[in-house]
């Protein structure tokens, strides 16, 4: 620390969790000895007209999200979250082999269910999992990939240890959060940035272009893709128009597309268009009214058909939320050497399973020790961490668990790791986790050089999620090519992302009649796992 004058740093003290930038002792970890000595050097107006002005470009950006109903702009700390390349050369292949495994599992979850018939996993736990969907079963993808894009949650635990927290695989999201920070974060700091080498994220559109290409059906050169929104009130549609823009794809809603003889077509001024892949953004509740629910109009009729016939991808694949269920997530690592004969590279949260008579009793012994969750629970909702909850909380969640055990399972009390964070009272050590994203093309899976990470702003928080009040922060991930002498602005800041721009204002006279349909069927939903709740 520097003792001789007053800096931003003056005053950080880690708390009892593994602080990724200081150490107890107050020694900077190698990975953050850069930052370190940038921030170091500025006074602390200097770093706070910073953290101004990358918020009100953010606001101006219309880079927001939505919390208790309001759409407001997502929080961007100002300090990076740094993370060392040996460390990145772990996670990666660990969020590889993790997607692998869910790859095989939904394969076979959906075709001949080995992992039931050898009794790995209980066929009951199958059947009454919320988002298993028999009208999946024989919808054989292309190239035989059914999660195109994962989130795969990850935290550090008080001792260092990368741990997985849950996995995404139906519809996540919170990339274009990514793409938007690191775009900001490399003009903030375009000297700092390319002198230490950071890995560049804003090729992840490319190559997600790229993935769902391969996935088209039949032998098509160049086939049409569409990014399927549920439309520009929806909470992630920031999301889903910039993807739209940098992978050079229409965005569509269910109204543009029609099927006919078991083909999808959307609606062009030019006249019909065949659609051969649609990267949904839309819950398979409210993708086809005719398998689904008959009062969705955020899908269109004869999606599923067209899907079953093989004239059409949708990416990700119906019915992988059954992958999501955390009940399952208790078997990944039986599974992964079930279907890849590896042991697993990034090991679980320890978990109970509450159906289960001796770990339910266990757990109602113990349950102002330890956190709760719903087994199909999404952003946050519904988690009871037994220390901070009250008589009244703890003996409601007891009353829920005896009613229904399969719902929840339960996770001791993890001290999530600690990054500096720009606070009012300055630079203090807030909870972090990290979401990498990973694109399967069927032949490899690439795994973004970073993800989101989110940030609790709330001192003691340990939920992170933007729809709890989180924030984020950009990943530096270290590893690539380090610059020779003053490093100019990187060309991941010159890079037009093209949906850094005001959310577009609705385009047709019925747009909101439309707009408050897709409110009130969303409200009606299921708890969301991926648009709205990263």
């Amino acid at each position: 620390m520097t003792a001789d004058q007053h800096t931003p740093w003056t005053g950080y003290q880690p708390v009892q969790a593994w602080d990724e930038a200081v150490d107890l002792d107050g020694k900077v970890r190698d990975p953050y000895r850069r930052v370190y000595s940038e921030i170091d050097r500025m006074s602390g107006d200097d770093l706070y007209s910073r953290a101004e002005a990358l918020a009100s470009t953010y606001l101006a950006q219309g880079v927001t999200f939505d919390h208790a109903g309001e759409e407001r702009p997502f929080p961007l700390d100002i300090v990076p979250r740094v993370v060392g390349g040996e460390e990145w050369d772990i996670i990666s292949p660990g969020v590889a082999q993790r997607v692998r495994t869910l790859e095989a599992f939904l394969a076979d979850v959906y075709g001949s269910q080995h992992c039931v018939n050898d009794g790995l996993v209980p066929r009951r736990l199958i059947a009454t999992s919320q988002y298993f969907y028999r009208s999946a079963a024989g919808i054989d993808p292309a190239n035989g990939v059914r999660a195109h894009v994962s989130g795969i949650d990850l935290v550090r635990d008080q001792h260092g240890i990368w741990r997985v927290l849950e996995d995404n695989v139906r519809v996540p999201s919170g990339v274009s959060y990514v793409l938007s920070n690191r775009r900001a974060m490399s003009q903030m700091f375009p000297d700092m940035f390319g002198a230490m080498g950071v890995r560049p994220v804003l090729e992840y559109s490319q190559r997600l272009r790229a993935a769902l290409a391969r996935c088209a059906p039949g032998d098509i050169d160049d086939p049409t893709i569409v990014v399927l929104t549920p439309g520009v009130f929806n909470s992630a549609y920031y999301e889903h128009s910039l993807l739209a823009r940098t992978m050079g794809v229409e965005l569509v809603e269910g109204r543009d597309l029609e099927t006919h003889n078991g083909r999808v077509y959307m609606r062009t001024t030019a006249g019909r268009r065949r659609v051969d892949v649609i990267y949904r953004r839309v819950d398979d509740d409210f993708l086809d009214p005719v398998t689904f629910r008959p009062d969705s109009a955020l899908g269109a009729p004869g999606l599923v058909h067209a899907a079953r016939l093989g004239n059409v991808t949708i990416a990700n694949a119906i019915g992988n939320g059954v992958a999501d269920d955390k009940l399952i997530y208790t078997y990944m690592p039986e599974l992964t050497r079930y279907y890849l004969g590896e042991d697993p590279i990034l090991p679980n949260v320890d978990t109970w399973r509450l159906e289960e008579e001796e770990a339910r009793e266990e757990v109602m012994d113990r349950l102002d020790e330890l956190v709760v969750k719903p087994v199909d629970g999404a952003g946050g909702k519904g988690v009871i961490i037994g220390p901070k909850a009250s008589r009244s909380e703890l003996d409601e969640a007891r009353a829920r668990i005896l009613e229904d055990p399969r719902g929840w399972i339960a996770q001791p009390v993890i001290q999530l790791s600690t990054v500096p964070t720009l606070t009012d009272d300055g630079l203090e050590p807030r909870h972090v986790d990290l979401r990498p994203f990973a694109i399967n093309d069927g032949d490899d899976v690439w795994v973004l050089p970073g993800g989101l990470t989110r940030v609790a702003l709330a001192r003691g928080q340990l939920i992170v999620n933007s729809s709890q009040g989180g924030g984020s922060k950009d990943t530096w991930v270290l590893g690539g090519e380090r610059q020779r002498g003053r490093a100019a602005p990187p060309p991941e800041s010159r890079v037009e992302l093209g949906g850094i721009a005001a959310v577009p204002q609705a385009a047709h006279p019925d747009d909101i009649e439309h707009g408050q349909q897709q409110q009130q069927q969303q409200q009606q939903g299921e708890p969301r796992q991926g648009d709205g709740s990263c």
